[in-house]
C-alpha cells in the first residue's frame, strides 16, 4: 500500500497527539468543503489518518476554525469529539491567542495600534465591509497590530485579532489603515500575486490543550515562496 501524496510530516504537520492534528496549511487549499467541490484540508487530514493508523472506516476530523483559501498558516484540527467541543468553546470565548503576519505595500500609519470596526458580510459577493461606527447588523471586530519592519519592498505587519470574523484582517487593514495586503485584489491591492495567494500567514496559535490542559504554542514557518523570503529575517 503506497502512502497517499498528502504531506511530508516534517513540513506540513506541526504537531500530532491523540486529540489534535496541527497543520501548516498551504495557500490555495480550502479548510472545509464548499460549493466548488474541491478537496479540502479536512478531507486530506481524514485520508492521512486513515492511512497512518490503518483505519478500516472513516477517521474523525473536526474543524474548529478556518483560514481563507488564499491564506497560509497554522490550523488546529481535532481528532476526537471531546477535543473539538472544547476547541470550539475556546475559539468562541476568545481563549485562543492568534498571531498573523501580513505584507503590505506601504507602511501603516501609525506603526502600531488597535482597530475597531463593525463588519457586515455580503454572502453573495463573498466580501466584508468595515464601518468605523456601529452599523445595523454589523459585528464588532477588533485587532491589534504592529509593524515589525521592512521586508524587501514590502512592510511586515504582525496582527493579533481579538475577534474572529470573516475576512477581518483583510478588510480592517485595508479600510482602517489604507494598507491592503499584498496580492489581495478583493480588498484594494492593485495586482494579484503569481500564485493567486495573498500575503497573509497565520503564524502562531497559543491555547490550552483541550484535554491535557497543557499550554501549547504552535508556529508555522513561512511559505517557501519568493514574496515571503525577505520576511524570514524576522524569525
Amino acid at each position: 500500500m503506497n502512502r497517499p501524496n498528502l504531506w511530508s510530516e516534517r513540513k506540513e504537520i506541526l504537531f500530532e497527539d491523540n486529540h489534535l492534528l496541527i497543520i501548516n496549511k498551504p495557500a490555495g487549499l480550502l479548510v472545509q468543503g464548499d460549493a466548488t467541490g474541491d478537496e479540502p484540508l479536512s478531507a486530506k487530514a481524514e485520508e492521512y489518518l486513515r492511512f497512518k493508523y490503518k483505519k478500516p472506516g472513516a477517521a474523525f476530523v473536526g474543524v474548529a476554525h478556518r483560514l481563507d483559501r488564499p491564506v497560509s498558516g497554522v490550523v488546529a484540527l481535532a481528532k476526537t469529539s471531546k477535543a473539538l467541543s472544547r476547541l470550539n468553546e475556546m475559539f468562541r470565548d476568545n481563549k485562543v491567542h492568534k498571531t498573523y503576519w501580513a505584507l503590505t505595500g506601504k507602511c501603516p500609519e501609525p506603526t502600531q495600534g488597535h482597530l475597531t470596526h463593525w463588519l457586515v458580510k455580503d454572502p453573495i459577493r463573498n466580501t466584508t465591509k468595515a464601518y468605523p461606527e456601529r452599523h445595523g447588523q454589523g459585528l464588532k471586530s477588533e485587532l491589534d497590530y504592529q509593524v515589525l519592519g521592512q521586508a524587501g519592498s514590502r512592510w511586515l505587519v504582525q496582527v493579533n485579532p481579538i475577534t474572529g470574523r470573516p475576512h477581518q484582517i483583510r478588510v480592517q487593514l485595508s479600510s482602517g489603515l489604507g494598507t491592503p495586503i499584498v496580492g489581495d485584489v478583493k480588498y484594494g491591492f492593485l495586482a494579484p500575486l503569481p500564485d493567486v495567494s495573498i500575503a497573509l500567514h497565520a503564524r502562531q496559535l497559543e491555547f490550552q490543550h483541550p484535554v491535557t490542559k497543557e499550554a501549547m504554542c504552535f508556529k508555522a514557518p513561512l511559505p517557501d515562496i519568493a514574496h515571503w523570503e525577505a520576511a524570514e529575517a524576522y524569525y
